[in-house]
């Protein structure tokens, strides 16, 4: 059957030959589209400039900047800030970059356009081993014409330093701000706890373990006064029993004044004086004791100049002098009890005080342990004010640092440049790959045209058909009228060719452009 006949280099070479003019046409028309496509595909340039990423120029372990990310990932975050809708839009609006489009770009369209023709590209090196770190970026962009692809690559330029700028300022302001917000809070609680210790040492001054001392001591001063006071009542309680008795006795008539009563009073007044030096080289000037001896020595004084008085005026006087006794012993009676009367309250005013310190004393372990409760927040709150000042200090050399433009900073290490070449279309290949397109789409159209074709060609197919070969083989004779046939189509369409080829170059010298400045055009582009 004819489907297992196989064709050989021969069959091929009669499809060919039978077949040439179609293949001719199919192939040269291919050819000429990918030819002209190539040619007519606008060219596409672009403008790139390079950004160098440079180190902190102060060392690290001086001053630390508040930015410690990696480049690539803020080169990252910088063209996302770059490239937002409003951004994107404004260039485009701004340099007219489809204008050609006309009304066919909506704003999103155009947004999206201006993303595929924006380009970053990093540029890495190794800087220790097998760990690679970003140390330049490019940023480019493509448009047909080229300077309008310099001028947007600039202004792309522009806003990644721009960009990279104003995020560190306002990363090391923040920072700045944050640290001393949280040190004016920890002021403000150190503070609050300090008045807190001040009030707390005032309610319990006694109590507290630095005053300790100073209270005991207190205690045992007031302890000895109290034994004082009660030494000098006793004293005092003693000589108003007697003085009671001798005014008794005075307002009863007896033992009228005279030279026997001021001798005896003389004689008291000698042996108070002895036991008054006796007492005063064993204890202090303020000893109960020298004290009430003083005061008994002034008394007997007193007495005895009044008794010398009394005595003097003679018999005739002896009323006045018993009168004037009375009196003296009422005065010092009295005298007496008001003394002793102040002991009592001053004994009272001692023992409370002392009560006092004794009630500060027992509350002391309490009172310590809440003191150093109130010195451990404190210290803590303290620590962390130092903590945090120390912070907002680095904070703040950091924002001068990022101020200063001394830390790692984005330079312009290449200016984006107007470009001379395009970078697409490459139309070399796009020829090559037409030339092969040509080929197939030739070769695909003679396929199928032998295939849609039943027609029996060559002895081999018909010994495949019959199962036979023939015994005789008539060759096809070609008679004059198809061979006239023949040369009529080839004139008619060379005719055709030499009339439409020239009218057409024609109508694009004098509609479109010279017929020179295309040739020149086409040879720059393919160049």
């Amino acid at each position: 059957m004819q489907s297992d006949y196989q064709l050989s280099l021969r069959d091929y070479i009669d499809i060919v030959r039978r077949r040439g003019v179609l293949i001719i046409f199919v192939f040269g028309g291919v050819f000429a589209l990918a030819v002209a496509f190539a040619i007519m595909m606008p060219p596409v340039y672009q403008s790139t400039g390079t950004i160098m990423v440079e180190s902190q120029q102060i060392p690290d372990d001086l001053v630390q900047a508040t930015v410690t990310s990696y480049a690539d990932e803020r080169i990252e975050i910088i063209k996302q800030r770059v490239m937002t809708r409003d951004n994107l839009f404004r260039i485009a609006k701004k340099y007219q970059l489809f204008a050609d489009a006309g009304l066919s770009f909506t704003p999103s369209e155009a947004v999206d356009e201006m993303r595929s023709r924006i380009g970053v590209e990093l540029v890495n090196a190794n800087v220790q081993a097998r760990q690679r770190a970003t140390i330049a970026f490019k940023v480019s962009f493509e448009h047909r014409r080229p300077d309008l692809a310099q001028r947007v690559a600039n202004e792309l330029v522009t806003l990644f330093l721009d960009e990279n700028v104003k995020v560190r300022t306002e990363r090391a302001e923040q920072t700045t701000a944050f640290l001393t917000q949280e040190a004016d809070k920890l002021r403000a609680d150190l503070d609050k706890l300090e008045s807190q210790i001040a009030t707390y040492k005032m309610q319990h001054g006694g109590a507290l373990p630095d005053n300790m001392t100073l209270t005991m001591s207190s205690m045992q001063r007031m302890e000895t006064d109290l034994r004082d006071t009660e030494r000098d009542q006793r004293a005092a309680q003693d000589e108003l029993r007697g003085l009671e008795i001798e005014l008794a006795s005075a307002k009863a008539g007896i033992g009228i004044p005279g030279y026997v009563g001021v001798q005896n009073a003389q004689q008291e007044l000698v042996k108070a004086r002895a036991d008054l030096a006796r007492v005063a080289a064993i204890y202090t000037e303020n000893h109960p004791d020298v004290r009430a001896l003083k005061r008994k020595i002034e008394g007997l004084e007193k007495t005895v100049a009044e008794e010398k008085n009394a005595s003097s005026g003679g018999n005739g006087a002896i009323n006045s002098a018993a009168d004037l006794q009375v009196a003296r012993l009422e005065s010092r009676v009295a005298f007496l009890r008001s003394q002793i009367s102040l002991l009592d309250k001053q004994q009272a005013s001692l023992r409370g005080k002392i009560g006092q310190l004794e009630g500060q004393m027992l509350q002391a372990p309490q009172v310590e342990r809440g003191m150093a409760d109130l010195l451990r927040d404190q210290e803590t709150a303290r620590r962390k004010y130092e903590e945090i000042r120390s912070k907002q200090m680095s904070a703040q050399v950091a924002e001068n640092l990022e101020d200063e433009q001394k830390a790692e900073r984005f330079t312009l290490l290449e200016p984006p440049l107007a470009p001379d070449v395009p970078i697409k279309p490459n139309r070399k290949k796009m020829i090559a790959l037409g030339f092969f397109l040509a080929a197939a789409c030739s070769a695909g159209v003679v396929i199928l045209l032998e295939t849609l074709n039943g027609r029996v060609r060559g002895v081999e197919a018909v010994a495949a058909i019959v199962g036979q070969r023939p015994m005789v083989t008539i060759p096809y004779i070609t008679v004059a009228a198809e061979l006239q046939q023949r040369r009529q189509i080839m004139l008619r369409v060379g005719v055709a060719v030499a009339v439409i080829v020239p009218l057409l170059l024609l109508a694009v010298h004098f509609l479109y452009m010279p017929l020179d400045m295309v040739l020149s055009k086409v040879l720059v582009r393919l160049s």
